[in-house]
């Protein structure tokens, strides 16, 4: 599986006014190459070195793999908008997204990601440097840090490109690392996660994950962000997005820290995890107008992607179950209504009377939907007469 390592670089004054003259002519570079691909309709990474590749190097200044690396860039970018358009994500034909896309070459950000492959880009991981290609020549000896499981990783598994970034005033170099997947073992049992808002994961062991410090994080930027908006000046909306790009940090670590504590118990006990399916949500409920914008911006696709990476690194299978109901019905009698659920932290059956903590009682829901979905899936098949 893919796990993508990012490091810091930590350039001398002179290296990183090098780097910042070097991205920038790389992305003027792909901006002429993306030109020639529009007009043409160049598709082939082939077809288009030959047309772009000596006017690269002489007009911009790039070596020979540079300039390579360029090209396929920008073939990505089209194979990328390409797909988007297939897939609906511009909206349908005709409309004004998609027409915006359609009718202009595709533009790179002066410090968009650069690819470097083992060419331009060399790693000394015993010395924690790198030697790296600029348009001012190679330079050799630029320190790098991170965290020291990742930069084992690093070391052991990293194939392929990396992406030089300049983000916030800092450079980074972002690779991909093939890392084998554990052995999916056969599980004794089942963790339910039942993911929610006021409460990110509650699990069918009691296990409760609270959003409402999260939840106050956000409310808090998000009156900032409102604040800089109606200021209406350059530096107020930059000011804003880093706000922005500051909390959505702070909910990927949250989501991060939730899946490994939930990951590290599922592979300790022998279980799997169950989820429930929460795929086309927003399309599904009716939330209010006060909770439109929460709901829409809260991170469940990234739990359940976090889990599901961490999970396969560590051989524990994960299922997801039929999400419709796991909240108002009773996991002891099987009674089914919404009454079952008079409030939204409490549950109490009308039937059998079992009551407890609603997400607590949605998790064990999961749970054992998740039994009878592994038993039916892995189940013999039966042979006809």
């Amino acid at each position: 599986m893919k796990i993508v390592v990012q490091v810091k670089l930590l350039p001398s004054p002179e290296a990183a006014a090098v780097l910042a003259v070097t991205l920038p002519a790389c992305n003027r570079a792909a901006d002429a190459v993306s030109v020639v691909a529009y007009e043409t309709g160049t598709t082939s990474r082939n077809a288009l070195q030959k047309l772009v590749y000596a006017r690269v190097k002489a007009e911009f200044g790039l070596a020979a793999q540079p300039a390579v690396r360029t090209v396929k860039k920008v073939v990505d970018a089209y194979a990328t908008l390409r797909a988007n358009i297939r897939a609906g994500n511009l909206g349908p034909e005709g409309s004004r997204r998609r027409r915006r896309a359609e009718s202009k070459p595709v533009v790179f950000r002066p410090d968009a990601a650069q690819p470097y492959d083992d060419r331009i880009l060399s790693w000394q991981h015993d010395a924690q440097t790198v030697s790296i290609w600029t348009v001012g020549g190679r330079i050799k000896g630029i320190r790098y840090t991170g965290h020291p499981g990742q930069l084992a990783m690093l070391a052991k598994y990293r194939r392929g490109e990396s992406d030089l970034v300049h983000r916030d005033g800092k450079w980074f170099l972002i690779a991909v690392c093939e890392v084998p997947e554990a052995d999916r073992f056969e599980p004794a049992d089942w963790i339910g996660v039942d993911r929610g808002i006021v409460n990110l994961a509650t699990t069918s062991d009691g296990d409760n994950y609270q959003g409402r410090r999260l939840g106050r994080y956000r409310r808090r930027h998000a009156a900032k962000r409102a604040e800089l908006q109606a200021k209406q000046s350059r530096s107020a909306t930059r000011r804003a997005k880093r706000r922005a790009k500051k909390e959505a940090r702070h909910a990927a670590h949250i989501n991060h820290r939730i899946s490994k504590e939930i990951v590290a118990v599922a592979q300790r006990t022998g279980r799997g995890i169950a989820l429930e399916e929460l795929s086309g949500i927003r399309d599904r409920v009716r939330p209010s107008r006060d909770q439109r914008a929460t709901l829409s911006s809260w991170p469940f696709h990234q739990l359940e992607e976090h889990l599901r990476y961490k999970a396969r690194r560590a051989g524990v299978p994960v299922i997801a179950v039929d999400a419709r109901y796991t909240s108002q019905m009773c996991p002891r009698c099987g009674h089914t209504a919404r009454h079952n659920r008079p409030t939204r932290d409490a549950f109490s059956c009308r039937r059998c009377g079992l009551a407890g903590p609603a997400d607590h009682v949605a998790g064990v829901n999961v749970r054992n939907r998740a039994r009878s979905a592994w038993v039916l899936v892995n189940g013999p098949v039966p042979q006809r007469a």
